[in-house]
């Protein structure tokens, strides 16, 4: 296992561009800010749907780290299509000339739908500076879901490092673990899975090597996670799906960042649905062994996931994703 090193930030502010939830009605506590909201401070805000966010099936975060009175800004995943991704952008007013890297998390469509749309806006705004696009060789393999009835459902694929080149992205397609921006960002490698209960997506193919037939792809392997170091609070986790379980990312993280606290984890938990669904129970257990101080869970953790979460940790605790939501941390 290997250790990884980061420079601890005094600041991190997330902004969520697309969540499958809408919600700027339920109380949140402070540090925490609504879409409405965060529109409002932009502008007049006239109330309509043409002026808020669309929820959509997928994720995707900008995350902006501050230190020595420098920010860094990272954008993890793109949401499933370009007009999702584009709308809440332009509404929310990301400021795509300072993001400085791209991560995509894996191989799914619900990700990387809008990504040659978000290289091509950086790209724009930045005066036509190329933009680092981190991927991994696993991401680009067509991928379905085999049905109880025999049949294959399909998925989109991803876009092709041609496409996202010539969008503008200098496509880093490697394996390994790394860190970016100055050792701002933690880029996983591949995660171990070591629980019995975090099983991936047990109907998951994907097309052989000869292109002809599909074959088992349960684990997806190719899902990485992203993490923080806020200062004097400790390790923040960004995991995409927690395909792999989200105990088992931060069982890696913990064991990544040996010595330093995991703070907390954002992102998808991967337990909605009839398989999934299961391992609710045993996953909020294994969650109390961390002491985290925030759990923020989105896209597709599901509403029987987040009414465990809600009931184990309480609401100082869990504070649940949503599109157009900030959330401020401070060292």
């Amino acid at each position: 296992m290997s250790r990884a090193a980061l420079q601890p930030v005094d600041a991190l502010e997330v902004q969520v561009i697309v969540d499958n939830v809408t919600d700027s009605l339920s109380s949140v506590p402070e540090g925490v800010e609504h879409e409405w909201a965060h529109l409002r401070q932009r502008g007049d805000l006239v109330l309509s749907g043409e002026a808020l966010c669309c929820a959509a099936f997928g994720l995707s975060l900008v995350i902006t780290a501050r230190a020595a009175g420098c920010s860094r800004v990272l954008l993890f995943d793109a949401g499933p299509e370009a007009y999702a991704f584009a709308r809440n952008a332009e509404r929310l007013g990301v400021p795509f000339s300072d993001i400085e890297a791209i991560v995509l998390s894996h191989g799914h469509w619900d990700h990387a739908g809008g990504l040659v749309e978000a290289v091509r806006r950086v790209v724009s705004a930045n005066g036509g500076k190329r933009i680092a696009c981190h991927v991994n060789a696993g991401m680009f393999v067509r991928r379905a879901a085999w049905l109880p009835d025999g049949a294959y459902l399909s998925f989109r694929d991803i876009p092709s490092v041609q496409a996202l080149s010539e969008a503008g992205a200098v496509v880093v397609n490697a394996y390994e673990s790394r860190t970016l921006l100055d050792d701002v960002f933690y880029l996983s490698g591949e995660i171990p899975r070591v629980t019995a209960f975090e099983r991936g997506m047990p109907r998951h193919v994907k097309h052989t090597v000869d292109g002809n037939a599909w074959e088992p792809d349960p684990l997806v392997l190719d899902e990485r996670y992203v993490a923080v170091h806020l200062e004097n609070k400790g390790i923040l986790v960004f995991t995409a799906c927690s395909h792999a379980g989200v105990i088992n990312v931060l069982n890696d993280a913990r064991a990544v960042f040996d010595g330093v606290p995991l703070y907390g984890v954002m992102g998808g938990f991967h337990l909605a649905g009839p398989g999934p669904e299961g391992a609710i129970a045993p996953t909020v257990e294994a969650l109390r062994s961390f002491g985290l101080a925030r759990i923020m869970p989105g896209h597709c953790t599901g509403w029987r996931a987040v009414t465990a979460l809600s009931n184990a940790f309480g609401d100082r605790v869990l504070v649940p994703c949503a599109v157009g939501r900030k959330f401020h941390f401070q060292a």
